[in-house]
């Protein structure tokens, strides 16, 4: 059986945030986690520290309670992504992404793939929220990045996939086109005052929230705060304000 994981089980504002580890090694990861001081459920373990620390981080990170949101954004043809699939699906790892721009067969296979017991549910990203309209158009795409994204969304919902990664800008878009069931993850978040970095299409957590988002993940204002835990506690509390929830 898949994990019982819908977007009604992002029901507090602990749910709804995931850290980005975005470190070079596992001990780097694991003094950011100390440091994060309990606040957060949730973690991204991205390509980077994926690489350098492998399968033996995500158990260590499983063991301590964490859930997993493994960001490998999985492109390549049919059969090899649904093999990727199929070995996540022994972790403890709750949300994987591959590319929407993998297309349908690609995204197909790895749908059929995560039917299997203990595989994650899947996340197509959509248009990566570092790109806009310039950087689509280099690439031979012309439509604009909201269409862009909520073409590669539908496409996505068709083949099976449980939820779709995308920019706050798309998110109310997707989620009217996708449904309620739709798991929304955005990045690019950036809290009142804090350092764009190299996002183009960003918001603040609230924005992301009010627009329907399920998940936000935020990097850099948390991790590079010179109290992360604090940092953390902020964007907690700025997400419970939107519909006055407790955290």
């Amino acid at each position: 059986m898949k994990n019982n994981l819908l977007p009604a089980s992002f029901s507090s504002p602990h749910d709804q945030l995931a850290v980005a580890l975005d470190v070079p090694d596992s001990r780097s990861a694991f003094e950011l986690v100390d440091r994060l001081e309990g606040t957060c459920r949730w973690l991204k373990v991205g390509m980077e520290l994926y690489y350098a620390a492998g399968n033996s981080l995500i158990e260590s990170l499983c063991d301590r309670g964490f859930r997993i949101f493994l960001d490998l954004k999985l492109h390549d043809i049919p059969n090899t992504v649904a093999g990727a699939v199929r070995s996540v699906s022994s972790l403890n790892v709750e949300l994987l992404t591959i590319h929407g721009f993998g297309g349908r067969a690609m995204l197909e296979a790895a749908a059929e793939a995560a039917q299997a017991p203990g595989a994650p549910r899947l996340l197509a990203v959509t248009v990566l929220t570092s790109m806009d309209a310039g950087e689509l158009d280099s690439i031979g795409v012309t439509a604009s990045p909201g269409e862009q994204a909520l073409r590669l969304a539908r496409l996505a919902k068709d083949s099976g996939v449980d939820g779709m990664v995308c920019s706050a800008e798309e998110v109310a878009a997707i989620r009217q086109a996708t449904g309620p069931d739709t798991i929304l993850v955005v990045p690019g978040i950036r809290p009142s005052g804090s350092s764009v970095d190299d996002q183009r299409r960003i918001a603040s957590p609230s924005e992301a929230i009010a627009r329907g988002a399920s998940l936000l993940v935020v990097g850099r204002p948390i991790t590079r705060a010179a109290n992360p835990a604090e940092a953390a506690r902020a964007i907690l509390d700025e997400i419970a304000s939107v519909q006055n929830r407790p955290i």
